[in-house]
């Protein structure tokens, strides 16, 4: 069976809908950066998945080519995940998407190396007549963050943060978002093919104590 993050790592995956404190270990990603609104049709967001998706089964499937990866296994590849800013508001302002920044980025295994990423992104241009240069690898060590699954529209999601700050104010803990310790999404739904109101999305928040 191939290996699902997912399922093997529950405690970041798959968090209660009430806030938690975890510890998150070293990842890497593959990763997009950029500015804008996300749901503007065509725009750079929607580019940017693009980019992801087509480097990512890449990589997936290269077991499959005449390139070897040292150390490779089957696996599942993770849900998309963003990192969001907005400079000069605090927290975020939801009327206003045209001046987020964000990240944009899908996990990988720990055995691909900077040699193998750049093999997938060249692999990619070439299969798919996509221009992948935008993208990069991210080593990213989150370490202690609160965490929940929000239900509900992206836009509601003030009402989940407002939770996890109580609970951290609560517990002696205080937001420490800067540089790349930033508000964090995983998306478990498709938002194709799921109602809002069914959208599943983890957030996570970078947290020190006070």
């Amino acid at each position: 069976m191939p290996f699902d993050f997912k399922k093997e790592q529950k405690r970041l995956y798959l968090p209660p809908k009430t806030p938690e404190i975890v510890t998150v270990p070293p990842m890497n990603f593959i990763a997009v950066d950029g500015r804008g609104d996300p749901n503007e049709e065509g725009g750079e967001y929607k580019r940017a998945l693009e980019v992801l998706y087509a480097v990512s089964y890449t990589l997936k499937m290269s077991y499959k080519t005449d390139y070897k990866i040292p150390g490779f296994y089957e696996y599942v590849v993770p849900p998309l995940e963003g990192f969001w800013v907005q400079p000069g508001v605090k927290g975020f302002d939801y009327s206003d998407k045209s001046s987020l920044l964000w990240t944009s980025a899908i996990r990988l295994p720990d055995f691909v190396r900077q040699e193998d990423f750049a093999w997938a992104v060249s692999a990619a241009e070439k299969k798919k007549k996509l221009d992948c240069s935008q993208a990069y690898l991210l080593a990213l060590d989150e370490g202690l963050c609160v965490q929940m699954l929000h239900l509900g529209s992206y836009d509601s999601e003030p009402e989940s943060v407002a939770r996890m700050d109580a609970y951290i104010d609560e517990n002696g803990y205080e937001n420490d978002m800067a540089g790349d310790r930033r508000h964090h999404e995983i998306y478990l739904s498709d938002p194709r093919k799921t109602s809002p109101e069914k959208w599943r999305t983890i957030i996570r928040h970078p947290i020190r104590r006070k």
